[in-house]
């Protein structure tokens, strides 16, 4: 495609590496012809890329396979996905895994982005619901101050939690930041 068709979101192929374009500005050059100034991410490792696009130069689109798939176990550093259509099973690393085995417990869906047959991008759902298995007892007045505490939860994650949250309770944290946002309900 040429650099004039690109959108946001989209996933392109430069030099061989793969990167979602996150902005691109149409810029107007002094004395030479208008170019784009794009931000790329790499989907390898993340860091954030400057280039210019004439707009008639061509970018190579690649097309990423998108799937639902269920987290069924971790074992040492590696952890085991399935397909929730053919039931075939993916093993992801640490790396490719990222911060998933922190939130998840078994059976959660996932969202799992793979180009040519090798998973690139592993989609958290956006908050997940996890039990606290240990914090400190409510300290007297500590709600007027509102003073945090740190509470572990059934996956090994350490979250800071409002003062009120008791052992056995199932709290509701985001992914993306890491952070409490609910007490829920049974």
């Amino acid at each position: 495609m040429r650099a004039s068709e690109m959108r946001k979101g989209q996933t392109v192929k430069i030099d061989g590496k793969l990167y979602a374009i996150v902005d691109y500005q149409h810029v107007k050059l002094g004395k030479g012809g208008a170019v784009y100034q794009t931000k790329l991410k790499s989907l390898t490792d993340g860091s954030i890329q400057n280039v210019r696009l004439r707009s008639e130069e061509t970018v190579e689109e690649a097309y990423l396979d998108k799937g639902t798939y269920e987290y069924l176990y971790s074992a040492g550093s590696e952890h085991v996905l399935m397909d929730t259509k053919t039931y075939d099973q993916i093993t992801l690393d640490d790396d490719a895994f990222g911060d998933g085995p922190k939130y998840l417990k078994p059976n959660t869906q996932l969202q799992v982005s793979m180009y040519q047959g090798r998973p690139i991008i592993v989609t958290l759902p956006i908050t997940v619901d996890l039990k606290v298995t240990n914090t400190p007892p409510e300290i007297r007045g500590a709600t007027a101050t509102n003073q945090p505490k740190p509470a572990t939860f059934e996956t090994g994650l350490i979250v800071q939690v409002p003062p009120f949250i008791k052992v056995g309770d199932i709290v509701r944290v985001d992914t993306r930041s890491g952070e409490y946002v609910t007490r829920v309900k049974e």
